[in-house]
C-alpha cells in the first residue's frame, strides 16, 4: 500500500511494569513487544514504518529492528498525540494515509489491520478506529457512541467517569487517519488533565466538525488486549500461546495438552511430531518431523532432526541429528552436537562436545569439551576431567572405543580407535588404538 505509512508509538515509560527494562523490550512468547506491531504492519502491506521511541530506548530499538523501520525520538513522554506530532516533520506530505498504533497490543493481526485500512478507504473516513466489545476493560479507553451508533468520543481510562461510559466497547489503540486532515488538526490538540496530549482527542474533534469517524469492531476481544503491567502481560502471553499452538496443530503437530505446551513465537515444528505435557520450546529452535518431545522437557535455541525422542530433559544451544534419543533426566548444554542415532540415557550431561553416529551413553556421566567418535560406548559414571582450575582441555575418543564404567579422562588426552578402558581407570595419557588402559593411574596393556 504505497499511499500508507505506519507509525508505531513506542516512547511510553511503562512505569506500571515496575521494571528497569523499558516496556517495549519486554517479551511475549520470546519476542519483544515492539516487534509485533512492526511485523503486523509489514504483513499488511505497509512498507514504510516509523517507530517513535524515547531517547533511552532508541539504541536498543535500532539493534532490534535495524533498518526495517525509521526512527523518531519523543524526548518528553507527553502522550500519543505528541508522539505522532514528533513524526510530522518527516511524514507531512509524504503519504495520503497514516496507520498509527501503539506497541502494547501485540495480538492485533495483519489481517485486522488490512480490513481496517479497507474500511477507511471504502468509507472515505477522516479517521477509523479499532475497537472490541470486551468483558475485560482494565486500563483501556472506552468508545462512546450517540443514539444513532456513530462514534463520538474515546475516553481514556485515567479520565473515565463511570456514569459517562456504560459501554464495554474498548479502544484498541490503532487508528487509520487521513494525513491532510491529521496534520492540520494534530497541533491544535490540548493537553488533558494528566498533562499528556491524547491522539484519541481527534475523535471528539472530528465529531464536532461532522468529519467521518468509523470503527472496525473485531470479533475476538483477545486480539485487542492491552499490556500495562505484568499481570496483563501474562494474560496476553496465554492468548498468544494459544494462537501459536493452534496454528501448529493445524499444521500436523500433536499436542497431548496444549495448555501445558509452551512455544516461543520463533519456534518451527515438523509434521507428525508429538509434544507431551509440560514441554517448553524457546528461541529460534527447529524441530524435525516425527519427533516425540516430553513430558517435562525444555528445549532452547536448538535444532532437532527427524525422528528424535527427548524425554524429561534440558537441551540448550545444541544440535541433535535424526533418530537420536535423550533422557530421561539428561542435560545437553551449549555447543553439544549429537550425530544421528546417538543414545543418551538417564542423567547424562554433555557440554561443548560432539558425539559421532551411534555413540551411546546409557547412564549417568559427564562429557565436556570432547570429541567422541562413531560407535563409541561410554560406560556409566565416566567423566571428562576437562578443567584444571585455569583452562579447559579437550578429550578425544576415536571410533569404536569402549569406555568402561567410572573411567576418568584427565584432559588433554586422546583414546585411539577400538581402544578399551577398564572400570575405574584414571586415564592421564594417550591410549593407542586397540589397546587396554586399566588402573589408577591407568597403564597400557
Amino acid at each position: 500500500m504505497e499511499d500508507w505509512t505506519g507509525v508505531v508509538m513506542a516512547a511510553g515509560m511503562g512505569t506500571r511494569m515496575r521494571s528497569k527494562t523499558p516496556k517495549i523490550f519486554h517479551k511475549l512468547c520470546g519476542q519483544e513487544l515492539v516487534v509485533y506491531p512492526v511485523e503486523a504492519l509489514k504483513k499488511a502491506g505497509i512498507n514504510r514504518v516509523v517507530v517513535v521511541v524515547s531517547p533511552e530506548s532508541v539504541d536498543g530499538a535500532r539493534a532490534l529492528l535495524g533498518d526495517r523501520v525509521e526512527y523518531v525520538i519523543q524526548r518528553v513522554p507527553l502522550g500519543t498525540g505528541d508522539a505522532l506530532l514528533q513524526a510530522a516533520a518527516s511524514l507531512d506530505g509524504e503519504s495520503e494515509h497514516i496507520l498509527a498504533m501503539g506497541f502494547d497490543s501485540p495480538l492485533i493481526q495483519a489481517t485486522t489491520l488490512d480490513a481496517m485500512c479497507s474500511l477507511h478507504i471504502s468509507t472515505s473516513s477522516h479517521m477509523t478506529i479499532l475497537s472490541a466489545q470486551s468483558g475485560s476493560t482494565e486500563g483501556m479507553g472506552r468508545v462512546l457512541r450517540d443514539e444513532a451508533g456513530k462514534v463520538q468520543d474515546i475516553v481514556e481510562a485515567v479520565d473515565l467517569e463511570v456514569d459517562r461510559s456504560p459501554t464495554s466497547e474498548v479502544n484498541a489503540g490503532a487508528y487509520c487517519l487521513n494525513a491532510g486532515w491529521l496534520w492540520k488538526l494534530l497541533p491544535q490538540l490540548q493537553k488533558a488533565q494528566s498533562g499528556e496530549v491524547y491522539l484519541t482527542s481527534l475523535v471528539a474533534r472530528a465529531a464536532s466538525q461532522k468529519a467521518r469517524v468509523e470503527a472496525l469492531v473485531v470479533e475476538d476481544p483477545a486480539e485487542v488486549l492491552g499490556i500495562n503491567n505484568r499481570a496483563q502481560l501474562a494474560t496476553a502471553e496465554a492468548a498468544m500461546r494459544g494462537r501459536i499452538n493452534h496454528r501448529w496443530m493445524l499444521d500436523g503437530v500433536t499436542m497431548i495438552d496444549p495448555t501445558s505446551t509452551y512455544l516461543d513465537h520463533s519456534v518451527e515444528l515438523g509434521p507428525d511430531t508429538t509434544i507431551y505435557p509440560n514441554t517448553t520450546i524457546l528461541g529460534p529452535s527447529k524441530i524435525g518431523a516425527d519427533c516425540t518431545l516430553g513430558p517435562n522437557t525444555v528445549i532452547r535455541d536448538s535444532e532437532i532432526g527427524e525422528q528424535c525422542r527427548i524425554t524429561a530433559s534440558f537441551v540448550t544451544g545444541s544440535i541433535i541429528e535424526g533418530s537420536s534419543e535423550v533422557g530421561p533426566f539428561s542435560h545437553l548444554r551449549p555447543g553439544t552436537h549429537l550425530e544421528s542415532n546417538v543414545h543418551i540415557g538417564s542423567f547424562g550431561e554433555i557440554k561443548n562436545s560432539r558425539l559421532g553416529q551411534r555413540a551411546a551413553m546409557g547412564h549417568f556421566g559427564y562429557v565436556g569439551d570432547a570429541s567422541i567418535g562413531a560407535d563409541v560406548n561410554l560406560g556409566a559414571g565416566m567423566v571428562t576431567c576437562n578443567y584444571d582450575g585455569v583452562n579447559k582441555h579437550r578429550t578425544t575418543v576415536a571410533d569404536g572405543a569402549f569406555i568402561g564404567c567410572d573411567t576418568m579422562f584427565v584432559a588433554p588426552v586422546k583414546v585411539g580407535e577400538g581402544a578399551i578402558t577398564g572400570a575405574g581407570a584414571v586415564v592421564t595419557k594417550d591410549v593407542p588404538p586397540y589397546r587396554l588402559a586399566v588402573g589408577v593411574p591407568a597403564t597400557i596393556k
